[in-house]
């Protein structure tokens, strides 16, 4: 299949949907009216929601690694080394989000249980969370590589990536999360902030989308 702009926007668009699907299920474990306790969220939740929010997980991924193939397009130009460190990275965050959030069925199940039987609710998720946060400290390196090579090679213009994408690359959003989060109360920020790491890869396939979509034909094709 020869990649033109129309499978370039496709690829753009299964992307955005793997943020969206994955969202959704944030939203599936997470959402409980203004209640922004996150645990006790989970809790509450119904059996069929934290199920459907686990297979969000699996579908999301994909999604996300067909969405790979856009920046494999943008990133034809870089020296093949280092495009293959960068999509490596790519796709070695794009599996973890699937498989972080995978785990999070876990939590919810702890936190079931934990209310319909009255036990310490922090107790009861503790071990579940601690591990989920190790597998987050495995990944943290690997995007600190991601973001150096990535801005690095965006800005020399070794990419088909316009400069301005540096800025709705995941990096910026990252950093300033708690900042955002602290800023927002009650619904909104259950919605923004349990959502927020997907949130950010849905703005990134958007202006990456945007940023490739009318690219000059002999340019993918070189």
């Amino acid at each position: 299949m020869k990649i033109n702009n129309f499978w370039i926007r496709v690829l753009g668009m299964f992307g955005i949907i793997g943020g969206l699907t994955l969202f959704a299920g944030d939203m599936l474990f997470y959402y409980d009216g203004s209640n922004v306790n996150f645990n006790e969220n989970m809790g509450n939740a119904s059996g069929f929601r934290v199920i459907a929010s686990g297979l969000t997980a699996l579908i999301a991924s994909w999604f996300y690694l067909i969405g790979l193939g856009q920046v494999y397009v943008a990133l034809k130009p870089t020296k093949p080394f280092l495009r293959t460190i960068i999509l490596i990275c790519f796709g070695a965050i794009f599996t973890a989000y699937g498989v972080i959030h995978g785990a999070y069925v876990a939590i919810a199940t702890s936190a079931k249980l934990a209310t319909q039987y009255n036990f310490d609710l922090n107790d009861a998720v503790h071990l579940a969370t601690e591990t989920n946060n190790v597998m987050r400290l495995i990944i943290y390196p690997i995007f600190g590589v991601l973001s150096i090579l990535f801005i690095a090679q965006v800005w020399k213009k070794n990419t088909l990536y316009p400069r301005w994408i540096i800025f709705f690359f995941p990096l910026l959003p990252f950093l300033v999360r708690d900042l955002v989060c602290t800023t927002l109360s009650g619904a909104t920020k259950t919605v923004v902030c349990g959502g927020y790491l997907n949130l950010i890869l849905v703005v990134f396939f958007t202006a990456s989308t945007i940023g490739l979509w009318n690219i000059k034909k002999d340019a993918v094709q070189s």
